[in-house]
């Protein structure tokens, strides 16, 4: 559950400049079974804009409470009228297991320029970003690339929004195998029932994630309410 920023800037354009949510997702993937709330904010202003999300998990990993923390960053700065813009990310977290032991989740240190599109009523928005990366600890010099979509159907009825991101990081799986790089995409599925609530669905699409080697599927069921 991570930088869905077009539907953000789409909800910024109604509430005036900025637009925050909270999401909560029952995780129903195989071995799961918990749930995990997402903060998001969302806010542009003449210089270019600033989001961010923090991720709770409860219950995973055999831990009891919190049992994982994440949180991202990231800024973008305006060139002129131009749809290319810098940016920079940050990324850092820890999770937590059942016997009590606790482990960072390498800080990660972003820059790099994002092309934005959009058609005339923001129903449709689309992102691109390339990014240099440096996963500390890890990997000095890296990448990530990343595509960001929003589409609005039905007089905003539903919303299809979601990311895609791949990129080079050094990791050993929970089977031993060593792997190279990562692949997560998180579409959702949104009916906006009114101005603040919406229910739907994340479906989490991964290849060499979160120490599982090869492809996962892992859907939620979702609630969110955007003040």
């Amino acid at each position: 559950m991570r930088k869905f920023l077009f539907v953000l800037i789409t909800l910024a354009l109604a509430l005036e400049g900025y637009a925050q949510n909270i999401q909560a997702h029952y995780d129903m993937g195989e071995g799961r079974g918990y749930l995990t709330t997402t903060v998001e904010m969302f806010r542009p202003d003449k210089l270019g804009s600033t989001f961010f999300f923090i991720d709770l998990d409860y219950g995973s990993n055999d831990a009891e409470g919190i049992s994982l923390a994440y949180f991202e960053i990231a800024r973008s700065f305006k060139i002129s009228e131009s749809a290319l813009e810098p940016r920079i990310e940050y990324n850092g977290g820890f999770y937590r297991l059942g016997n009590g032991s606790s482990f960072a989740i390498n800080n990660a240190y972003m820059a790099g320029l994002q092309y934005t599109w959009n058609n005339r009523d923001f129903t449709r928005v689309f992102t691109f970003q390339a990014n240099y990366k440096n996963i500390q600890d890890k990997n000095d010099a890296s990448f990530q690339l990343t595509g960001v979509w929003t589409a609005h159907f039905f007089k905003r009825k539903f919303t299809f929004t979601g990311f895609a991101d791949f990129w080079r990081e050094d990791n050993v799986m929970m089977n031993g195998a060593e792997t190279d790089y990562t692949f997560l995409s998180e579409p959702q599925i949104w009916y906006n029932a009114g101005e603040h609530f919406s229910f739907g669905s994340e479906i989490e699409v991964s290849s060499n994630f979160s120490g599982h080697e090869g492809f996962m599927v892992n859907p939620t069921l979702a609630v969110k309410w955007t003040f």
